[in-house]
């Protein structure tokens, strides 16, 4: 049986025909182009994600020559738009997860937070999609529908109006308990459940689509970390895994009940297919291969491929800590104003000291994220499994395994999001009643600990101290 796994993402939209026991069978992809035209606005354009869609999924049709049996899609999770969906034309640009205009509606809800935290799982931020949908309809348009773009391309693809329960759980208007809208979380942002798509499953049939040629059942949805989490095969209550993309994005599972953060992590569902479902708790640094991109336009790094050879040419950051928030701080401290420090510069201060702050501040974050989910599992993590473009910094990944002190697992595949909504897609086509599987591989590479937990834990603390000083800042702006 092979599968259409169609991963669209931040900066490329990726597909991969996917056949028996995960064989990879085919790869194309095709990048999209996110705006930042400032005051905190990121958008990209519509048209573009679905040219995306369409054309690096007709390209691994062809370049598998295979008969192809269904489609599993997975998504950027929170970026929105409105649409008319008599047309399905869209009425505004869709505003991309690492937009912060909508900070605006989260400072008015504010009263609100505690009850909204109650019903989601999640903190009052405007990484998530309710106060972005809300923000459109405050500064855009009350025109159509307002919705994650999941549901505009799925729609085009099938015609259906849908969204799929781990995607609705990252928007802070579903009941995370009873996995459906909550009208009183609705309300609370000034919109109608009733006008919100049907939460469907990740292993259910949507619809059928003829965009990539013969029609297909499309029967796989789910948002790309939680796809990811499926990919790299952490199915059982403790395991985790890091996403090094665009951000970066730690996820653990924890099992058949709803939990809530005592810690400022994020609560939502890891998967619901028939037979089985689980949640998971996860924290987010919204830059990491953005931090990259960064340090090139900055001039202080030549191209990304020369990132480990630059921060291993200086013995240490001859104390510069860098706190790389360029686009705020979300978990543990969700602060969307936060700015990005570098603290320590001198004289003596290099672009290669820079760089390798930046790689060490993104490990500290990870690693923060790590102590928040060991305190609110009541045990820390025994390992990291980790995807993500990234994940060929060596420094980056040793570090990463450094500061946590556990080993840091670098999947085999680069394809972990695609991999995970394949297998929910072939569960939908099958109709059983199980977990998610994904044939396990041993790991491209793993990371052991060599600095003592002494050290560990010293460099914790200073970097800790920096992103205090910036959430401070941040307060007092």
């Amino acid at each position: 049986m092979n599968i259409l796994a169609i991963d669209q993402g931040t900066s490329a939209t990726k597909a991969l025909v996917v056949g028996d026991g995960g064989a990879i069978l085919a790869v194309a992809e095709c990048p999209v182009h996110p705006s930042t035209p400032g005051g905190g606005a990121v958008e990209q354009d519509p048209a573009e994600l679905l040219a995306s869609v369409l054309a690096s999924g007709r390209a691994a049709i062809a370049q598998a020559g295979v008969v192809v049996h269904g489609v599993g899609f997975a998504n950027q999770g929170e970026t929105v738009l409105a649409w008319d969906r008599a047309n399905g034309r869209p009425l505004t640009t869709a505003l991309s997860w690492q937009d912060r205009r909508a900070a605006s509606v989260t400072d008015d809800l504010e009263p609100h937070r505690d009850r909204l935290a109650a019903i989601s799982g999640l903190p009052l931020d405007p990484y998530f999609s309710a106060p972005k949908l809300a923000w459109l309809r405050r500064n855009r348009t009350t025109e159509g529908v307002v919705t994650t773009t999941d549901t505009w391309l799925v729609h085009a693809l099938t015609g259906s109006f849908v969204t799929d329960v781990t995607t609705a759980s990252r928007s802070m208007l579903l009941d995370l308990d009873r996995r459906c809208w909550s009208d009183e979380a609705a309300a609370i942002f000034g919109l109608d459940a009733d006008d919100l798509p049907e939460v469907v499953g990740c292993a259910t049939p949507v619809g059928t689509t003829s965009a990539f040629g013969p029609p297909l059942p499309m029967t796989g949805l789910a948002v790309d970390q939680q796809a990811a989490l499926v990919g790299e095969g952490c199915i059982t209550a403790g395991q985790a895994k890091c996403t090094f993309g665009t951000g970066a994005f730690l996820l653990v599972t924890t099992g058949a009940a709803a939990p809530r953060s005592a810690h400022g992590l994020s609560a939502s569902v890891a998967w619901d297919v028939p037979g089985s479902v689980a949640y998971c708790l996860d924290g987010q640094c919204y830059t990491a291969g953005a931090a990259v991109t960064w340090l090139v336009s900055m001039g202080l790094l030549q191209a990304a491929a020369d990132l480990d050879e630059v921060a291993a040419s200086v013995p240490d950051t001859s104390g510069v800590t860098m706190v790389p928030a360029l686009a705020g701080l979300g978990a543990p401290y969700w602060r969307p104003s936060a700015a990005g420090t570098l603290e320590g510069l001198d004289l003596h201060t290099a672009p290669a000291h820079v760089v390798r702050a930046t790689l060490e501040g993104l490990a500290a974050q990870v690693a923060v994220l790590a102590a928040a989910v060991a305190d609110d599992l009541g045990g820390p993590l025994v390992e990291l499994r980790v995807d993500g473009g990234l994940t060929r910094s060596e420094f980056l990944m040793q570090h990463q395994a450094d500061l946590l002190q556990v080993p840091v697992e670098v999947f085999a595949s680069p394809h972990a999001t695609a991999l995970g909504v394949a297998a929910l897609a072939r569960l939908g086509l099958e109709g059983t009643g199980a977990a998610p599987e994904v044939p396990s591989q041993a790991p491209a590479a793993r990371y052991e600990p060599r600095m003592g937990a002494d050290e560990a834990t010293e460099r914790l603390v200073r970097f800790s101290a920096a992103a205090d000083r910036a959430v401070s800042a941040s307060d007092k702006v």
